[in-house]
């Protein structure tokens, strides 16, 4: 009997975390194909620790994954889907047919203002690591912070607050910084606990927090903040990256940011059933590695279904496990959706792995044997 071809495409948290679940349910009843244009995983969720001179960003070589997995590996990135065909056109010109696609490629990245270095988990230690020296050498003494709207993922702005106030007090600089998010509370997304809880920190770090704000960003050096009508001249502007779709050709995106749009089994909207998306890329506003690996878990039990392994998968019921890192002692936030509206609980101690920044089911404790056969520098 031949086994159910699938190819999932992307190689980041999703993508690994779905190839080891869809081993779990299926065995070899399926056939998993990863494609993915890179060299590695790179588990990015401590990157943010890097201009702080500390460990940050870990790699683990996809070929090796992939034989550990049993998977096929094909490095390669994907130009077109055809759904009606069921094939994969691949940049480099191959094409694939498959029973089963996940698209785990993660979302592209924007810039959400001209004048503002554009901080995210790759170039963590080039684009702050400058900042923070200027801040201990007393070359830097003022720095903006902005949440952009739109897609994103704030959890790494708000560390970045709290650490580098954490370090310009440890050094003794003076260094004023303030933070601007246009939610009225921050992470208030995920409830009371949550919001109350990082507030009371940035408030203890003396970090000025403008809430329900808008930024205009007028300059390098210039920032205005609305409605209040307050002028900054900040050294530095600091934001996040805007989150967007991937732009596949034969996948509609939804505007205005063309994320996959998709449904509660994490099957893409308005096709076959048979492709599915998880992570960043698909439409659900949470970006987190802890939800990707979440989507990813749904829609391998989704396919595992068509190869006839297992049974009808549960729906999508995200909860978000975040450690924020402060400089200090991390704070751990546990969010769940309720009748559509989140609740969060803030934890001194974590209730799930300590060592884990990202909490996947099949992909944590996959790692963690790997770092203790190979244990790294």
């Amino acid at each position: 009997m031949t086994p159910f071809a699938t190819m999932i495409c992307g190689a980041g948290i999703a993508g690994i975390e779905a190839a080891l679940r869809l081993r779990h349910l299926a065995g070899d009843e399926v056939q998993i194909t990863l494609v993915d244009p890179g060299e590695s995983l790179v588990y990015r969720p401590l990157a943010v620790r890097e201009p702080f001179a500390l460990s940050g960003a870990r790699r683990y070589p996809l070929d090796a994954l992939a034989a550990v997995i049993g998977a096929d590996l094909i490095r390669d990135g994907v130009d077109a889907v055809d759904a009606a065909e069921r094939k994969v056109h691949l940049a480099g010109g191959d094409v694939h047919s498959y029973d089963a696609l996940l698209l785990a490629l993660g979302g592209r990245e924007a810039a959400p203002y001209e004048h503002a270095h554009v901080f995210n988990d790759r170039n963590a230690g080039e684009t702050f690591h400058g900042i923070v020296q200027d801040i201990e050498d007393g070359y830097v003494t003022s720095l903006v912070l902005i949440e952009p709207d739109g897609p994103t993922w704030p959890l790494p702005l708000y560390e970045l607050a709290l650490m580098t106030a954490e370090r310009a007090y440890s050094m003794n600089a003076t260094c004023e910084i303030t933070f601007i998010t246009a939610r009225q509370r921050p992470l208030d997304t995920f409830g009371t606990g949550a919001a109350e809880a990082v507030q009371r920190l940035l408030t203890q770090a003396g970090v000025a927090l403008h809430a329900g704000a808008t930024a205009r960003v007028m300059g390098a050096r210039h920032v205005v903040v609305e409605p209040q009508g307050i002028d900054l001249r900040p050294q530095r502007v600091v934001t996040l990256p805007r989150i967007m779709g991937p732009e596949l050709r034969g996948i509609a995106g939804v505007a205005p940011y063309g994320l996959l749009p998709v449904d509660d089994l994490c099957r893409v909207r308005d096709l076959d059933g048979r492709v599915f998306a998880a992570g960043d890329a698909t439409d659900f506003a949470v970006k987190h590695g802890g939800i990707s690996a979440q989507q990813a878990d749904t829609a391998a039990a989704g396919i595992a279904q068509l190869a006839g392994a297992a049974e009808a998968p549960a729906p999508f019921e995200p909860v978000v496990r975040g450690m924020l890192l402060t400089g200090h002692k991390p704070l751990f936030i546990a969010a769940h959706r309720d009748g559509g509206r989140w609740h969060s609980e803030v934890h001194d101690e974590p209730p799930w792995p300590a060592d884990e920044k990202v909490v996947a089911e099949e992909l944590g404790p996959f790692l963690k044997k790997h770092d203790q056969a190979a244990p790294r520098p």
